[in-house]
């Protein structure tokens, strides 16, 4: 059994714990505030921008051709793969890095992959997947920078355009729908795909009317939506990370005072048999005399 020194250090300990997830908390609520109001604003750009160019890549015709929306093969992809750069945030980084092992067993394919943050860095390194690209520590402050989602989107741009091999590119991030919810999402980037449209729908959807020439359009906005599409995943991501962050420093807030609770109670047992195993030796001393 424990002496009573013991159980207060214990206590003591988890107490200090305690304060510590409680602050972790109340920091990330603060960050989650920012990067929710920053992925409300960005989504239905980033989304109406990806519905376009779906529509225009659908009725281009043979009058102009990009790398960026051609067809290839289906033998190699490249994955660009969000997460964070910290840990202590539930199941976040593991949902997201289970989410793309089944997509890479699902799709017999060829992968190498860009991560962007330390944890799928670290956790794909060890796997021996082929790592073309990576970048860390930016989304440390909680936060996503678009000159950073600018910086990614050129180089996968680049790889693409300039490696025939590589059929498609995915980007595999974490959409953030509530505090308590949150889904891993693995999107086609590259080549842009086209809209679905079929039927009714396609003979109503908008004609498109272009008064400059189409290759001077569709050259800015191609690349502009890449940039788009990933700079919507990392603000995604942060506002995930966040509030899986918030969300797992509660429970553990919640189970460290349940500890002490227990903890407090044992070692008023132990106090309490110290006190009556006194009180028999005095009495029995006293009977002995």
């Amino acid at each position: 059994m424990p002496s009573l020194l013991d159980m207060r250090r214990r206590i003591k300990s988890v107490k200090n714990t305690q304060q510590i997830t409680k602050a972790m908390k109340m920091v990330a609520a603060a960050k989650l505030k920012r990067a929710q109001d920053r992925v409300v604003a960005a989504r239905p750009f980033a989304l109406k921008m990806s519905d376009v160019l779906g529509n225009l890549s659908a009725k281009i015709g043979d009058d102009f051709s990009s790398p960026l929306l051609t067809e290839r093969g289906d033998s190699k992809y490249l994955l660009l793969v969000v997460s964070a750069d910290k840990g202590l945030c539930g199941g976040f980084n593991s949902n997201l890095i289970k989410a793309v092992q089944a997509f890479m067993r699902e799709h017999d394919a060829t992968s190498e992959m860009i991560p962007v943050g330390r944890k799928a860095r670290d956790f794909f390194k060890r796997r021996r997947v082929t790592l073309v690209e990576e970048y860390v520590g930016l989304t440390g402050s909680g936060t996503a920078k678009h000159e950073d989602a600018v910086r990614i989107a050129d180089r996968v741009i680049e790889i693409f355009t300039n490696d025939p091999s590589i059929d498609k590119v995915f980007i595999a991030y974490t959409e953030f729908r509530t505090v308590l919810s949150q889904k891993p999402m693995i999107e086609q980037l590259l080549p842009i795909p086209a809209s679905q449209e079929e039927g009714d729908a396609a003979s109503a959807s908008a004609e498109y009317i272009y008064e400059q020439p189409v290759a001077e359009i569709l050259g800015k906005l191609l690349p502009k939506q890449i940039e788009t599409q990933v700079y919507r995943a990392m603000l995604e991501s942060v506002a995930s990370e966040q509030g899986s962050r918030m969300t797992a420093m509660d429970s553990a807030s919640k189970n460290a005072g349940e500890l002490i609770d227990t903890l407090t109670l044992n070692m008023n047992r132990i106090r309490q048999a110290a006190i009556t195993k006194e009180i028999i030796e005095v009495v029995s001393g006293a009977a002995a005399l």
